[in-house]
């Protein structure tokens, strides 16, 4: 019998990273021994990519971040036939639609899961590019792992709690601790969009450029640099 832990999701916008922050941070809480057959991934947005994993599972467990229409931070559980109704019913990601086939293509190609656990949180913000987990979200973490722990003692399976925690599961530069810690201020990373360069007054003294600046060989201008390039100093 093999147990998926799927973390799903998108570091990159903020609570849309939740799924993926909590399979990162059980990685690094619990080993498991090799009879058990579990499996810790991280998802992403990967969609229909997935599918063969999905199949091979007999206990599927999801993280995500999920718009129940609660307060943010607020943890629900939902099982098994239920779990494709909520991955559709309010989508807040292309991911979601991307695992809702996931689920239907296991299941009319005979091999799904005989449990799913999808454990997710209401998320409090997205639209924040290259920002991180809102406080309220971040809280739940460690909360819903305890939640998969319960279930995979249900399975039979008891994690083993590790001695040093080390969080390897996601690429280096986007760990938790990494990517908290080393990115710009929201000031410099402009992440929540143009309505905060054109409306406030901090960026007056920028000026757009009439034409953008473009990569090219030679004399040749064919690929226009991103648009953070269209403005300079005074």
């Amino acid at each position: 019998m093999k147990t998926l832990i799927l973390g799903i999701g998108n570091l990159l916008w903020a609570d849309e990273g939740f799924g993926i922050r909590c399979v990162e941070t059980m990685d690094a809480m619990y080993s498991f021994n090799d009879k058990d057959n579990v499996e810790l991934m991280d998802g992403g947005t990967l969609g229909l990519y997935l599918v063969q994993h999905v199949q091979d599972a007999d206990n599927l467990i999801v993280f995500d971040a999920i718009d129940y229409g609660l307060k943010p931070g607020e943890i629900k559980v939902i099982e098994d036939d239920d779990v494709p109704k909520y991955m559709g019913s309010k989508k807040i990601s292309l991911h979601q639609t991307g695992f809702q086939e996931v689920l239907a293509t296991a299941c009319l190609m005979g091999d799904y899961p005989e449990r799913i656990i999808l454990i997710g949180v209401q998320p409090e913000y997205i639209e924040d590019f290259g920002g991180s987990l809102r406080d309220s979200v971040n809280a739940q973490i460690f909360p819903c792992i305890e939640i998969a722990v319960k279930y995979l003692k249900e399975f039979g399976i008891t994690p083993i709690k590790n001695k040093v925690i080390k969080k390897t599961l996601v690429q280096k530069e986007l760990a938790q601790d990494r990517y908290e810690n080393e990115r710009p201020s929201e000031k410099v990373a402009l992440r929540t969009g143009d309505e905060r360069v054109l409306l406030n007054s901090d960026f007056s003294e920028f000026k757009v450029r009439d034409v953008p600046r473009y990569h090219g060989v030679g004399n040749v201008k064919s690929i226009p640099v991103d648009g953070r390039k269209l403005f300079e100093d005074k």
